[in-house]
């Protein structure tokens, strides 16, 4: 943001002083042409660092999800093997 805010103020300021002859023209043209490169430039290395965090994220969240699958089999696992202590319990009991 700083670097398209500065690009513009550079920009502005070369144009201004264009009037000043036309070797000048040509190297505002060429700065001009310059910061619109480093925008890019910037522009794409941010593109390339939201992608790699959202890559990241979702194997964060893939590694998270498994887990809390596992953990839901041996919740079920451990309430079934609960659940069958309890009949068998009551069945020594004597209930039917």
């Amino acid at each position: 943001m700083r670097k398209i805010i500065l690009a513009a103020a550079v920009a502005t300021a070369a144009l201004g002083l264009s009037a000043c002859g036309s070797n000048t023209e040509t190297e505002t043209e060429e700065a001009v042409d310059s910061m619109a490169a480093d925008a890019d430039a910037a522009a794409d290395d941010a593109g390339e660092a939201i992608e790699g965090a959202a890559v990241e994220t979702t194997e964060e969240v893939k590694a998270a999800a498994a887990e809390a699958a596992d953990d839901a089999v041996k919740t079920t696992e451990e309430v079934g093997d609960d659940a069958l202590s309890v009949v068998d319990q009551a069945e020594e009991a004597g209930a039917e």
